[in-house]
């Protein structure tokens, strides 16, 4: 499998070049050069699988022959060793609870996924590979868990200051080894412009950066597999499937509807957005102009200029009208996500995390003018994340894991900086 740049598509790489450089020289994502949908036998046969065989069945075309089958078989079963259970809320909705890896998060998926090709790939050299990555929240905290001791991995993590969550930024600041933590004085936007520019300056090109955002393949691509395990346990409802994701930079709708695109039977995806609503602003007048990031209580969704949105205009051919009839994309405000925040948990007794209640308020929106249908909405992190927001809107105690709190109880290791070329001095050193 070849992946080619979405901004030159003459520029072609195999998995394991996609992987390494990230973006392409021309500053690109990588984008898959085929898409074969899977046979009707496989989806009919999907309840009679376990996890791993569904997801080894799914990625083995986009890895090709990059890994040997017994390896990619390996990593595969260390990705999706833990449980990805669909809960009950209402009739007729239903949620998928992402947040039982080791960070509490769905990106523990796709870093541990990654971690393990780059082990792989530097398995019988010394070549130093620095992961650099910006962070809205939880990706930093998989990132950091996923690559901790890897060998000849150092992993930079730039995220915004005082805009990411005490816990999470706990799951950032305080492993040591290879991990650095750098606090932006700005927005997530503002580090991600950074990561995107530090691959495209010249002067750090010894320095073998790549990045474990999701607009890295390695990251992006196993991101499909829970949507295969849903379907699985949702199959028999005998209505269509329509699933909300809660979305900041669009890589896990991404990759669910790259996983339609596969011929997984889900009928339609709501991308629901926060404040920053860039993409809900584009399907409505065709216009793609964001704004300057507004701070939200889903602070991991605080993105204005969502980089995977791209891949999404990749899979429909740039074509709006067609990306219309299987997508839709909605804004809500800190009120409606405490609200239905309030709503389920006095109906239900279930504690939605703020994005997790984005997401829930995106299928309520298309539930009032398609009653007929199935709704998943996915819970991408622990409530546990989100303590103080949780706790405020809800009055009600949550036990934090121990692992956690031990963690919490560490000294905060981070070091403050203003603008690029700060960085650039310190991947430098």
């Amino acid at each position: 499998m070849n992946y080619y740049s979405l901004t030159n598509k003459q520029h072609r790489v195999g998995f394991r070049e996609a992987v390494l450089q990230s973006i392409g020289p021309d500053g690109g994502l990588y984008f898959p050069e085929k898409i074969t949908p899977l046979p009707g036998s496989f989806f009919t046969a999907l309840n009679k699988r376990d996890n791993p065989s569904i997801a080894y069945t799914v990625l083995a075309p986009f890895i090709g022959d990059t890994l040997p089958e017994n390896e990619l078989q390996q990593i595969i079963n260390e990705t999706f060793s833990f449980d990805f259970p669909v809960v009950p809320i209402e009739k007729d909705i239903y949620t998928l609870e992402l947040f039982h890896g080791p960070t509490l998060a769905f990106k523990d998926v796709g870093a541990r996924f990654m971690s393990r090709c780059l082990a792989y790939f530097n398995r019988e050299n010394n070549r130093k590979t620095t992961i650099l990555v910006a962070t809205s929240g939880d990706t930093g905290g998989a990132v950091a868990n996923g690559f901790l001791g890897i060998k000849n991995v150092d992993v930079v993590v730039l995220y915004p200051k005082g805009k990411v969550s005490p816990i999470q930024e706990a799951q950032l600041t305080t492993l040591g080894q290879n991990i650095s933590a750098l606090e932006v004085q700005g927005s997530f936007d503002d580090c991600q412009a950074m990561v995107k520019k530090a691959f495209q300056d010249s002067d750090l090109k010894t320095k073998n950066l790549t990045s474990a955002n999701s607009i890295n393949v390695a990251r992006w691509l196993p991101q499909m597999c829970y949507f295969f395990f849903a379907y699985k346990v949702l199959q028999d409802t005998g209505k269509p499937l329509y699933v909300s994701c809660p979305s900041g930079n669009f890589g896990n709708i991404g990759a669910g509807m790259l996983a339609k695109k596969l011929g997984l039977p889900i009928a339609h995806f709501i991308a629901a957005t926060n404040a920053n609503d860039t993409v809900p602003r584009y399907l409505d007048n065709g216009i793609y102009q964001p704004k300057a990031t507004i701070c939200t209580v889903s602070n991991a969704m605080d993105v204005s200029d969502p980089s995977n949105f791209i891949r999404i205009q990749e899979l429909y051919a740039r074509d709006l009208n067609q990306l219309k009839k299987d997508f839709s994309s909605y804004t809500f405000s800190d009120t409606e996500t405490r609200i239905a925040m309030e709503s389920v948990f006095q109906k239900v007794q279930y504690i939605m995390d703020p994005h997790g209640a984005v997401g829930y308020l995106g299928l309520q929106k298309k539930l009032a003018h398609n009653p007929d249908i199935t709704g998943l909405f996915l819970e991408t992190a622990h409530p546990v994340k989100f303590l103080g927001t949780v706790q405020s809107y809800l009055n009600h105690g949550l036990l934090i894991p121990e692992s956690l709190q031990e963690m919490m109880d560490k000294p905060k290791q981070s070091i403050l900086i203003r603008n690029y070329e700060e960085l650039k001095d310190y991947l430098r050193q």
